[in-house]
C-alpha cells in the first residue's frame, strides 16, 4: 500500500513540475507571441482600452484614436485623416482584422507595450494613470504626398519619392486606394462588409504597388546595364552595335527597336536617349549575366526593403542563356522590380554612388515626448562616384534630348529614364519613369499599370514622364 502511495505522490509531483515548467516557459518565452495572437481576445480588448499613439506626416496627424461610441465592443476607435491618401503607409488597425503596415510594424510602440515603455507603464499603473501609446513620426511630406496623389489620378499604379541622401521616403501613393476608416469602424458588421468588398475588388485597392509588388521594369532597367558598363570601363561615347532588329540566339524571334536607332552603331549616350533595345541586348550579353546581376544586387535586387511595410525583393534571374539575357537587359524575361527599387537605383546616382537604405519612420516619442527611437541613416557603395556622375549626365541627356522630354522643368536640372514593359498579353503595357531633380535633390519613380477609364497601352515617355514632372515640380 505504501509503495502505491509513493508512486502516486511521485507521479503527482512530476505533473506539478511539468505544469510549473510549462507555465514558466509560456510566461518567459511565449508571452509576446501569445499577446500578439489574433485569437487572444483578452489581449486584443486590452489594447483597445488604451489610447493608441498617433501617426504623423510632418505636423499632420494621419492616424489617431478617439473614444468609440458607448455601444461599441471597445473603448477606443482608430480614425484616419484623409484615409485613402495615406492608406499604404498607415495600413489599418481593426478589432476584427488586426493591423497592417505601420500600424503593424510599430504596434508595440503605438499600443504602449514596447520594452522601451515598460518603466513609464509601471509608473502609470502605480499612480493610477491610464497608459498611452507612443507617437510615430514618418518621413512623409504631406504636400508632396498630395501632389503625387493628384498626379496619379485616373491611373492604376504607384509613385515613390525619396531623399537620395538619407533614404527618407517623402511620398508613397498607390492607386486605387481604400479608406481604412471603414475597416477600423466600431460597427463590426459594417467593418466586415467593407473588408470583404475590398478583398474581392479586382483592382486591388488594398495592394501596395509601390513597395510590396514587383513588375517588369522595361527600359528603366537599362539604367542598371548602363551603370554596369561604366563600372567596366565603358564611357558615354563608347560605340555599341545597334542593328534595326536582332535575332534572339537559338530562336526564330527577333528583337526590334521601338525608335529609329539607325542600323549600324550608336554611342551609349545615344542608345540610352533613344532607348535602343538592340544596343542594350548586345551590351548585356557582352558584359555577361554575372556582371549585370552583381550590379543589380548592389542596387538592392534580391533583398526586401522598407521593412516597415514588408517590402518585396526585386528579382534578376539566376540562370539565363544569351536570348534570355538579351531580354533581361531591356527589363523583360524574368526581371521584376518594385517602384521603390527603381527609385533606389536613381538615388545612388544622385548620391555620388552611395545607396541609402530607404526608411519611412523618422522617430518615435512617448506621450511625455521622450525619444524612444530615432532612425540612423545607413549607406552602401553601389557604384563609384565617377560612374554616378556619368549616370546623372546620361539621364539628364535623356530628358534634354531623348525619350524623357515631357519631364522637363524650366530652370531645373532633371534627369530621367522612361520604360514601357509588356505585361500579361491580355493587359495593356506598363509605363515607368525613373527620375530626379537637383537642388534640392529628389528622386521620383512613377509606375502606371493601366488607365482606369479605358484599356489602352501606356508609354513611359508619353504617359509616365508628365506624371513624374508634376511631382518633381511640386518638390521645388
Amino acid at each position: 500500500m505504501n509503495k502505491q502511495i509513493r508512486w502516486v505522490s511521485l507521479w503527482s509531483a512530476m505533473l506539478v513540475l511539468a505544469l510549473l515548467t510549462n507555465l514558466t516557459y509560456m510566461n518567459v518565452f511565449q508571452q509576446a507571441g501569445l499577446e500578439a495572437n489574433d485569437y487572444n481576445l483578452r489581449a486584443r480588448e486590452a489594447e483597445f482600452d488604451v489610447q493608441r499613439g498617433e501617426i504623423l506626416a510632418g505636423e499632420t496627424v494621419i492616424a489617431k484614436s478617439v473614444e468609440a461610441d458607448k455601444s461599441a465592443t471597445f473603448r477606443y476607435q482608430r480614425v484616419y485623416t484623409n484615409g485613402p491618401l495615406y492608406a499604404p503607409i498607415t495600413g489599418f488597425y481593426a478589432y476584427n482584422y488586426g493591423q497592417t503596415r505601420i500600424e503593424n510594424s510599430y504596434n508595440t510602440y503605438l499600443s504602449g507595450t514596447s520594452s522601451a515603455q515598460w518603466w513609464q507603464n509601471l509608473v502609470d499603473m502605480v499612480s493610477g494613470r491610464t497608459p498611452g501609446g507612443a507617437s510615430v513620426m514618418t518621413t512623409i511630406d504631406p504636400e508632396l504626398q498630395q501632389a503625387a496623389w493628384d498626379a496619379l489620378k485616373g491611373y492604376q499604379g504607384a509613385i515613390v519619392a525619396m531623399d537620395p541622401h538619407t533614404g527618407a521616403i517623402k511620398a508613397l501613393v498607390t492607386s486605387p486606394s481604400y479608406d481604412p476608416n471603414q475597416i477600423a469602424s466600431a460597427d463590426l458588421r459594417s467593418a466586415e462588409a467593407a473588408y470583404n468588398k475590398l478583398s474581392k475588388d479586382e483592382t486591388g485597392p488594398m495592394s501596395d504597388r509601390g513597395t510590396r509588388e514587383i513588375f517588369p521594369p522595361g527600359s528603366t532597367f537599362k539604367l542598371i546595364v548602363s551603370a554596369t558598363a561604366l563600372e567596366h570601363g565603358y564611357s558615354a561615347d563608347t560605340m555599341i552595335d545597334t542593328p534595326d532588329r536582332l535575332k534572339l540566339p537559338g530562336t526564330d524571334s527577333y528583337l526590334p527597336n521601338s525608335a529609329y536607332c539607325g542600323n549600324t552603331q550608336v554611342t551609349l549616350r545615344r542608345a540610352l536617349e533613344l532607348s535602343c533595345n538592340t544596343s542594350f541586348a548586345n551590351l548585356g550579353v557582352k558584359l555577361g549575366a554575372d556582371a549585370v546581376r552583381a550590379q543589380a544586387q548592389k542596387f538592392g535586387f534580391g533583398t526586401g526593403h522598407l521593412d516597415e511595410l514588408g517590402g518585396a525583393a526585386s528579382h534578376f534571374p539566376d540562370q539565363v542563356d544569351d536570348a534570355q539575357m538579351m531580354l533581361s537587359s531591356i527589363g523583360q524575361f524574368d526581371v521584376a522590380a518594385t517602384p521603390l527599387q527603381m527609385a533606389m537605383v536613381a538615388s545612388a546616382f544622385v548620391n555620388d554612388g552611395k545607396l541609402a537604405e530607404p526608411y519611412l519612420v523618422q522617430e518615435v516619442r512617448a506621450p511625455d515626448l521622450r525619444l524612444l527611437y530615432s532612425h540612423e541613416v545607413t549607406t552602401t557603395q553601389a557604384v563609384s562616384a565617377e560612374t554616378a556622375k556619368g549616370m546623372r549626365d546620361l539621364m539628364i541627356s535623356v530628358v534634354n534630348n531623348g525619350g524623357g522630354v515631357k519631364a522637363r522643368i524650366s530652370g531645373v536640372t532633371v534627369g530621367g529614364k522612361s520604360g514601357t514593359a509588356e505585361s500579361d498579353p491580355s493587359s495593356p503595357n506598363y509605363a515607368w519613369f525613373v527620375s530626379f531633380a537637383l537642388d534640392p535633390d529628389i528622386v521620383v519613380t512613377v509606375f502606371l499599370q493601366r488607365d482606369m477609364a479605358k484599356p489602352i497601352d501606356l508609354w513611359g515617355g508619353a504617359d509616365a514622364a508628365p506624371v513624374a514632372r508634376a511631382v518633381l515640380k511640386a518638390s521645388r
